[in-house]
C-alpha cells in the first residue's frame, strides 16, 4: 500500500448532541475517536486533532486555530505536524465508528492504482512530435510515465488525481473519510488563506477541495458503510446495532 499518515479531526461542536465530546462517546465499548485511530493503527505518524485524553502516546495532538475553527482550520493543524517527507494522508472524522483497517486499504488501493505505470508503446507506434511553436511538454526525465486505470474519472490524468474518498448510496462525497495528496492539501489552503484575509478558519470542506480532482470509491466491502457518521443521538444507536 505504500507509507501514509492518518489525520484525524475531533474538534467539532457536536451541537445536535448538546456539545458534548462526541468523538469520546463510546460505540461497542469503545470511543468514536479509539476506533477511528485504531483503523489507521499502521499510520505514520497519526494526529489528533482536538482533545486528546487517554489516546496512546504515539499519536501527535494539536488544536486547530482558532479552536473551533471548524474542519479546515483543523486540517491546517494536523497537516503541521505531519514529517516533511509525507506525501499521502488519510484525513478522517472522529466520529466514524464503523471505519475500518480494510476501508483504508481500499482507499489507498484506489490511489495508488491512478498511479500505475504506463503500458509501453506498441514498436510500430510512430513518434509523435510537437509544434515548433508549442511549449515543452516533456515530462522530466525521472518522472514515470502514469496511466490511468480503467475505472478512474473521464479525462483525467492520473498524476493529477489529488485524492480519493468514499461516497454513500445517494452520491454524496464523504470528504472526512478520504486519502489525500499532502501537497494538494496545502496548495488549498494557500490558496483559501489567500482569499480569506489570511486564515482559512470558518471555511468549508467543499472550499478547501474545490478544484481538486477527486476519485470517487463507493463502498463495495462487507459490512456497514465504513464512512457513517455519527451526529445525532440516533446515529449512535444505530452504529451500536451495526457493532454487536
Amino acid at each position: 500500500m505504500g507509507t501514509y499518515a492518518a489525520v484525524v479531526l475531533a474538534g467539532g461542536a457536536a451541537r445536535r448532541m448538546g456539545g458534548v465530546d462526541k468523538p469520546a462517546l463510546p460505540v461497542g465499548g469503545r470511543s468514536m475517536r479509539d476506533r477511528v485511530l485504531a483503523a489507521v493503527g499502521d499510520a505514520a505518524p497519526r494526529v489528533l486533532v482536538g482533545p486528546a485524553d487517554g489516546v496512546p502516546d504515539d499519536v501527535r495532538v494539536t488544536r486547530e486555530d482558532p479552536p473551533g475553527g471548524g474542519p479546515v482550520a483543523a486540517t491546517a493543524a494536523g497537516l503541521a505536524l505531519l514529517d516533511p517527507d509525507t506525501t499521502l494522508v488519510a484525513l478522517l472524522a472522529a466520529d466514524l465508528p464503523l471505519l475500518t483497517r480494510a476501508a483504508i486499504g481500499d482507499l489507498l488501493t484506489h490511489l495508488a492504482a491512478a498511479g500505475r505505470p504506463a503500458p509501453a508503446a506498441p514498436a510500430d507506434t510512430p513518434a509523435l512530435a510537437a509544434p515548433a511553436d508549442s511549449p515543452a511538454l516533456a515530462a522530466p526525465a525521472d518522472s514515470p510515465a502514469l496511466a490511468a486505470p480503467a475505472d478512474s474519472p473521464a479525462g483525467l490524468h492520473p498524476e493529477a488525481v489529488d485524492g480519493v474518498c468514499f461516497v454513500d448510496a445517494d452520491g454524496r462525497r464523504q470528504s472526512l473519510c478520504g486519502v489525500w495528496r499532502v501537497d494538494a492539501l496545502r496548495a488549498g489552503l494557500l490558496r483559501l488563506a489567500a482569499e480569506r484575509g489570511g486564515s482559512p478558519a470558518g471555511a468549508s470542506m467543499r472550499a478547501l477541495l474545490a478544484g481538486l480532482a477527486i476519485h470517487d470509491v463507493p463502498w463495495a466491502g462487507a459490512g456497514p458503510p465504513p464512512w457513517f457518521d455519527c451526529d445525532t443521538d440516533e446515529d449512535v444507536r444505530r452504529a451500536e446495532e451495526w457493532v454487536r
